[in-house]
């Protein structure tokens, strides 16, 4: 399988860190560093365009380092079969200390997902289950 990449940023093309990684680094492109404030949040360009195989959904996944270390997220991390604009990663400062991005960091992963695009059926009733309505956490708390 192939992903088409037009790259206009200043960096090389994505890349996997090991032959067993499962995403794909993705890097700032940047003119100048952005500080990113406790409990702030940033759209972070790519300067990549990229043309996924029809039936696939790219998503933008944080950098396990970046998360436990510095507590930095992605949010929303979609990309649509498609979507051909410039790919940006939605940054999280979770963290109690400024947050600086330089161009050309590592700031988030992209994983190729399989989708299936199912039909709606509108129903009265849905077929009842020992969980039911339960939720957020009606299953139990993890200790």
């Amino acid at each position: 399988m192939n992903i088409k990449i037009v790259n206009k940023s200043q960096h090389d093309s994505p890349a996997y860190a090991t032959s067993q990684s499962a995403g794909l680094d993705l890097r700032a492109n940047l003119t100048e560093s952005i500080s990113l404030k406790p409990l702030g949040r940033t759209l972070v360009k790519t300067g990549l365009f990229i043309e996924l195989p029809e039936g696939y959904e790219a998503q933008v996944r944080p950098r396990s380092g970046l998360a436990y270390k510095k507590f930095i997220d992605v949010l929303a991390g979609v990309v649509d079969y498609d979507y051909r604009g410039n790919v940006g990663v939605i940054l999280a400062n979770f963290g109690d200390e400024d947050f600086e991005v330089k161009k050309g960091d590592r700031i988030a992963q992209m994983i190729l997902e399989r989708i299936t695009t199912p039909e709606c059926v509108e129903v009265e009733d849905l077929e009842a289950t020992e969980r039911g309505a339960g939720g957020f956490g009606s299953t139990g708390v993890s200790k």
